[in-house]
């Protein structure tokens, strides 16, 4: 059964995917980028510093008690993130197209809805 507060962490992680990952429209495309792209624009330091609201959004994850091989997928997901946004330009380049903050958020919202009881089948024979 899912806890009042799954629902709340859920949504909280999508807000701070969205900011992470597509707060801001490049003018003249379609394209979102948010503040992990910007704060990986700074070398050296901005994709670590990135890193804290991601392991947030897994920490809020852990928290609804989604599944260890989904908390795996969501620590690859950062893990990629981080090591190909370590390198210059193609890594700010990648940052764009991966957005590991929204797919982690996605895992979590896929997993609250999974054990919602609303979604649940009840059998009454």
């Amino acid at each position: 059964m899912t806890q009042p507060f799954h629902r709340q962490h859920a949504d909280r992680a999508e807000r701070i995917a969205s900011r992470m990952d597509a707060a801001l429209r490049v003018p003249g495309t379609g394209i979102r980028i948010g503040y992990d792209s910007l704060l990986g624009l700074v070398p050296g330091v901005g994709d670590t510093l990135a890193l804290a609201p991601s392991l947030y959004i897994v920490k809020l994850a852990h928290d609804c008690a989604v599944p260890k091989r989904t908390l795996a997928r969501m620590g690859m997901n950062i893990g990629v993130d981080w090591v190909i946004g370590t390198v210059p330009l193609i890594g700010d380049i990648f940052d764009i197209g991966w957005k590991a903050n929204l797919r982690n958020a996605a895992l979590l919202r896929r997993h609250v809805d999974t054990v919602s009881p609303e979604n649940a089948v009840v059998d009454h024979a």
